[in-house]
């Protein structure tokens, strides 16, 4: 949608400033561990869920002995955490998925709805905006000057869905395909940024006014921003001038 940013590239923007701070790497690190222990183990070549917590943490410039530390620690006597997505609506009627990692989920539970709530939405059942979303393998290749030569190398590759966003281009595939694809698209020469497993809006909810923009962006990030959250997931779509207004 020309002159829109949907709320994975907003996001985007944000993951960037707080792996500037650190910020985000005890996030990566519990990704990692879980990673390990439920994909098929430490090898990354034959754990694909941990080869793409390795990417994103990568992506994030994570250091490589902390990365190494948290495959470590997987096989220890650490965190017990549990893989939990919750789903609701934020302010406005925008359609949220959360992906978190807790090792208490009561207690996550009861934090992540009262943000929901403060924030003028609220938590919802299983099922209840998922129906909204389809999971997709992403992946997101640095934008060069010829647009046109890139979308051509993308397509000799197979990939059949992608979109121009501001700073990069997003491809989007089964989940299946994903590691196929994104070995096509390294061996075309092309700069990727990330890959990952992501929940794709099948429609959007637009926001226009700079003040209502605001209150849901506030929001969402307070989700982004607890400790026990992994991802998340928003049907949010916000014209560019609403986001400079």
């Amino acid at each position: 949608m020309s002159g829109h940013s949907h709320y994975a590239t907003i996001k985007r923007q944000k993951e960037s400033k707080d792996a500037v701070k650190g910020k985000i790497f005890s996030k990566l690190a519990r990704a990692i561990s879980v990673a390990v222990k439920t994909g098929g183990g430490p090898d990354p070549d034959a754990n694909y869920k941990l080869r793409m917590a390795i990417d994103a943490a990568r992506a994030s410039n994570m250091p490589k002995d902390n990365v190494e530390r948290a495959i470590s620690k997987a096989g220890g006597e650490g965190e017990d955490l549990q893989e939990v997505t919750y789903e609701g609506f934020g302010p406005y009627g925008v359609a949220v998925l959360v992906e978190v990692l807790t090792d208490n989920r009561n207690r996550t539970g009861q934090e992540i709805k009262n943000i929901f709530e403060r924030g003028g939405g609220s938590l919802g059942g299983p099922g209840s905006v998922s129906f909204n979303f389809e999971q997709k393998g992403q992946i997101l290749v640095k934008k060069e000057a010829n647009l046109e030569d890139q979308m051509l190398k993308l397509i000799d590759a197979g990939v059949e869905e992608m979109e121009e966003t501001g700073d990069a281009i997003e491809i989007y595939v089964a989940q299946n395909k994903l590691r196929e694809v994104f070995k096509k698209v390294k061996e075309s020469g092309l700069e990727i940024i990330s890959s990952e497993l992501v929940q794709k809006p099948k429609n959007f909810q637009v926001i226009s006014d700079p003040e209502k923009v605001s209150k849901s962006l506030s929001f969402l990030n307070l989700l982004h921003d607890h400790d026990d959250v992994q991802k998340v997931f928003a049907n949010l779509d916000v014209p560019d001038e609403a986001l400079s207004g």
